[in-house]
């Protein structure tokens, strides 16, 4: 049993008591009696008592709850921060690939055909399946003379006023419609012109099919109609595109599609090049005042498994046969590219 001090008392004192042991004796037993009563702490071995210095009543009847020691804190841990192995930095997220502008690269790979003539092109291409395309003129607001590619535009301007009056065409309407579309006569366009009510008709068929960039030709003049390439690529998504995206009834569609179809064997050039044709319609035109020629083709081919709206119209050629080598370069071009999904 571990001797304790007696307040005032001197371990002196104690010894010199001896004769007195009984006394000792009964003092230490009441010592005892009143520390128990006052509920006071254990006596300490020499330990500190962290629970107590915090402020806790480590002298409660009740156990302590142990304390799990607190995480150090990335203020007061340097040491073993700098220790720890370093986390991996992310990697950084590759750089997306620069977008393919399909215009541009039409632009880039017509640019040799184009340095190696006079000549103007206006061209358009669109892939039918997937919706990809591309067009190329030569500047923003310039027109073509459409010459007799027009053709289509008359007989869909035509089977539109049909389709509004609840009719069908007369078999003298369907004759001039045959002869102009598939061997392309003049008279019979020049009577059907009349029957739409000219440029007036014609502007108004374009509004409903599209057309933004289309101006008819003044009095009788059908062929110095003016157009664009990517202009003619809407007229013919109307022709040849989903019944509902156009206003062209299934009937009317599927006639143009039949004369377009069944061309003569003398006028199958121009887009045509570019693929197997299952519609087309050429122009041609000699401008008196220059001796040049207009030189226009619009039509759908298929390449590789895949349907292909293509038009192209150009101006400037010294030559019929040099505007028909022109076009029909600029139609494989495009076809190309829009095949390669814009790639150069």
């Amino acid at each position: 049993m571990p001797h304790h001090r007696i307040p005032g008392a001197t371990r002196g004192s104690v010894r010199r008591r001896t004769a007195f042991p009984v006394l000792a004796a009964v003092a230490a037993v009441v010592f005892l009696a009143v520390w128990v009563a006052m509920d006071f702490p254990p006596l300490s071995n020499g330990d500190s008592d962290a629970i107590s210095r915090s402020g806790d009543p480590g002298w409660s009847a009740t156990p302590a709850t142990p304390v799990t020691p607190a995480a150090p804190s990335a203020s007061t841990s340097t040491s073993a921060s700098t220790s720890s192995p370093a986390s991996p930095s992310p990697s950084p997220s590759p750089s997306p690939s620069p977008s393919v502008d399909p215009d541009q690269v039409l632009s880039e790979q017509l640019a040799p055909i184009l340095k190696a003539t006079t000549a103007s092109l206006s061209v358009a291409v669109l892939d039918v399946e997937d919706g990809d395309g591309a067009d190329y003129g030569v500047r923003a607001g310039k027109t073509y003379d459409t010459a007799s590619i027009v053709k289509v535009d008359i007989l869909a301007a035509l089977l539109l006023k049909a389709q509004d009056q609840g009719r069908v065409l007369t078999a003298l309407e369907k004759k001039y419609a045959t002869s102009m579309i598939r061997v392309s006569d003049n008279a019979s366009a020049d009577a059907l012109w009349q029957a739409i009510g000219g440029a007036g008709g014609l502007d108004a068929a374009n509004k409903r099919l599209g057309l933004t960039a289309t101006t008819g030709g003044s009095g009788a003049l059908w062929g110095l109609t003016q157009s664009t390439a990517a202009d003619q690529l809407v007229l013919l998504s109307a022709v040849f595109g989903d019944d509902s995206d156009s206003p062209l009834g299934a009937g009317s569609r599927t006639y143009i599609q039949g004369l377009m179809g069944g061309i003569a064997a003398d006028q199958d050039w121009g887009v045509s090049a570019a693929g197997t044709v299952t519609g087309l319609k050429n122009g041609w035109l000699p401008r008196s005042a220059t001796g040049l020629w207009d030189i226009n083709s619009i039509g759908r081919i298929v390449a590789d498994g895949h349907g292909y709206l293509v038009a192209v119209l150009s101006s400037g050629s010294v030559s019929k046969e040099a505007g028909i080598s022109l076009v029909e370069k600029a139609a494989k071009t495009a076809v190309a590219v829009s095949a390669s999904g814009g790639s150069a």
